[in-house]
């Protein structure tokens, strides 16, 4: 077979496949929304502008978001702890890397809080970092 045909033919089964098997509401929903690395702007502790992904700072959930956003689990069980302290981080002085994130000393407190408020009801101890800052 020459190449064109193979492109041909590859070109109608994903149109088959893709009329034949059909993408689950929530795939749908989720291709809709606004995202920034695959997570809604509920994700991150710092959201600068709702409609401009590239406001929003500080990513600390997983994508089971979504399902919390849909009323089908805590949202507590959707902080995502291997994120926790570079979003912590990130809020102090020294910075993650070195380098702090890049918003008003406003929205700082306001996001120190938020991550604070996680590990209070997840019962751990909050970090002295975020301590400082609220």
């Amino acid at each position: 077979m020459k190449m064109e045909t193979i492109t041909k033919v590859k070109e109608v089964l994903s149109r088959i496949r893709r009329e034949i098997m059909p993408k689950s509401k929530v795939k749908e929903a989720i291709e809709k929304e606004i995202t920034k690395e695959g997570l809604p702007k509920e994700a991150f502790a710092i959201v600068g502008d709702p409609e401009d992904p590239e406001t929003w700072k500080l990513p600390h959930h997983t994508k089971a978001i979504f399902r919390a956003l849909r009323g089908r689990m805590n949202i507590e069980k959707t902080v995502d702890w291997d994120r926790m302290p570079a979003a912590v981080a990130a809020l102090s002085r020294g910075g993650y890397r070195g380098e702090r994130v890049r918003a008003s000393e406003e929205d700082i407190i306001q996001a120190a809080r938020h991550l604070a408020r996680h590990y209070e009801k997840a019962g751990k101890s909050v970090p002295d970092t975020l301590g400082a800052l609220i």
